[in-house]
């Protein structure tokens, strides 16, 4: 419990020592009985005038409630400790608990059950995240593609290979625990504290391996190269899940599958488990010039070292649907990001340092259930995967369509690049980025560059560079669970995660994770 003093505005460059005193000049706690520290810190770029925006926590030896309403300052605010604490049941497992996947949802499940002794056995259907690297490493190279072990698939999901952004809007208490087991297994000590955490794809596989690790060390394992081919349920009870190995008996399973498993979503559905259709987006990735948007968003002080690299969350709304910018990487890196054969598919990842040359980000065109209903739950995966397929048909290649933004607004497909070169690591073929996306898509995204133009100085420049396509923004799919969290359908079995459709990057799935390792432990006690 602590006392918060939010908005502080001070100078970027000035010290952080000057925000805890500012905060105690405010509530006037000058007492070293009062503990006080920055608790958040983020840039405000705005209006041309950047500052740093600094809340700051006060731990004091008194009625903290009543002071704060004492002081009637809208800035200063009581903050209870609202996180919930590890619960703990009394029934007795049979088996231990199965977590399948070991992205971020389905990692911190098996690390939540690991730590309090329910001695998870975890099935990831893709490798270790060196076996990974290499697999990698060897697509891009222009090797075969490893359907299982990808940009997608493998230890760490699809988290492993971005930006490693912390952001999230769900407000969740769990997610300070979340950030502070990350910052424990290797994670940079300020991600608790920065409004907009990242770790980078560099530091965030350490991270994830060290988790691992501390998943084996307490009880559990970890089953590499195994996917999950299905359920066995009796009268909608969970019995077993099943995996090309054999069967593994459990009463308790947490589907952590990620957005991408289209042939576990169709082997789970055969066994009786719900899906919905859900609404997700698809578009391009754009590439500006770090040192370019740098100075749209700093002006003169672009360059100073105590700046990040620029970044921007961008949105337009127009007849019901969305354009949006989503997962922006500074200073990052195109990937591809294909699970299937004959498909290309785009993301984004960066290093910790963000330092490369181009910034990227998607720009995403939202598509409701009604643009692809075919009378399945899968109208929006057939949706992915036509786009993805076309895309490849244009270059005859994993290469893929890239296009100038000039090029783009005027109708006219593009015959190489100008000042921002493309960094796709297997190649692009220019031409017409959008091709692949639905008239509707390519539409809305045409009108939103001019609009997004106004909002930050060259965003729509003749020369930055559209790369596409982007399928895999979330989910499209659900697997509807009920208040018990368990998946309508089949009792014991809890969808989880992305894939579920019940989170939207890595904080939100891990936080997922959490709860879903949480509503075990509130059934039953330690695995013995």
């Amino acid at each position: 419990m602590s006392l918060t003093v939010s908005s502080i505005r001070l100078p970027f460059d000035a010290p952080e020592e000057q925000a805890v005193a500012e905060a105690r000049r405010l509530t006037g706690l000058q007492s070293d009985e009062v503990q006080a520290a920055v608790s958040r810190v983020s840039i405000d770029a705005r209006r041309g005038r950047i500052a740093r925006v600094y809340t700051v926590r006060l731990d004091a030896p008194f009625d903290e409630k009543a002071f704060a309403e004492s002081l009637q300052m809208p800035f200063v605010r009581y903050k209870p400790n609202a996180r919930p604490a590890a619960p703990r049941g009394a029934k007795r497992l049979t088996h231990r608990p199965v977590v399948v996947g070991l992205g971020p949802a389905g990692l911190f499940a098996a690390y939540t059950l690991a730590r309090y002794g329910y001695a998870p056995v975890v099935l990831e259907r893709g490798g270790s995240l060196d076996e990974r690297d290499a697999a990698v490493d060897a697509f891009w190279g222009g090797g075969a593609l490893d359907p299982d072990c990808n940009i997608q698939f493998g230890e760490g999901g699809a988290g492993a290979y971005s930006d490693g952004k912390l952001t999230t809007r769900i407000g969740d208490p769990l997610c300070d625990s979340v950030l502070e087991t990350l910052a424990a297994h290797g994670a940079p000590a300020d991600i608790v504290k920065k409004a907009k955490p990242h770790v980078g794809t560099d530091i965030l596989k350490n991270v994830v391996r060290d988790m691992r690790r501390a998943i084996l060390q307490n009880g559990g394992e970890v089953h590499f190269r195994t996917a999950l081919t299905g359920i066995s349920a009796e009268n909608g009870v969970l019995r077993a899940v099943r995996t090309a190995a054999g069967d593994i008996p459990c009463e308790r399973a947490v589907a952590a599958i990620g957005h991408s498993a289209r042939d576990t979503f169709a082997a789970l559905h055969e066994n009786g488990v719900y899906f919905e259709p859900k609404a997700f987006s698809v578009g391009v990735r754009i590439e500006h010039l770090q040192s370019e948007l740098d100075r749209a968003l700093y002006g003169k002080y672009a360059g100073h070292p105590l700046l990040p690299p620029a970044e921007y969350n961008l949105s337009r709304r127009e007849g019901g649907r969305a354009c949006y910018s989503f997962c922006m990487c500074p200073g990052g890196v195109v990937v591809a990001a294909q699970s299937e054969a004959d498909t290309v598919v785009t993301n984004g990842m960066s290093y910790h340092a963000r330092d490369g040359k181009n910034a990227n980000a998607a720009l995403a065109v939202s598509v409701d259930p009604s643009d692809f209903a075919d009378g399945t739950p899968f109208g929006g995966v057939a949706l992915q995967r036509r786009i993805e397929r076309a895309a490849f048909g244009q270059t005859g290649s994993y290469r893929a369509p890239c296009q100038r933004v000039g090029d783009f607004l005027a109708g006219r497909p593009s015959s190489g690049a100008g000042a921002v070169q493309p960094s796709y690591p297997i190649g692009v073929a220019f031409g017409e980025a959008a091709a692949s996306l639905p008239p509707f898509a390519q539409a809305m995204l045409r009108d939103s560059l001019p609009y997004f133009g106004r909002r930050i100085r060259g965003f729509d420049a003749a020369d930055a560079l559209l790369t596409g396509p982007e399928t895999r923004t979330s989910s499209p799919v659900r697997m509807t669970r009920g208040a018990d969290l368990f998946g309508l359908g089949v009792a014991g079995l809890i969808p989880c995660g992305e894939g579920a459709g019940y989170a939207g990057g890595i904080m939100s799935a891990a936080v997922d994770g959490v709860r879903a390792a949480y509503r075990i432990m509130e059934e039953y006690r330690p695995f013995d």
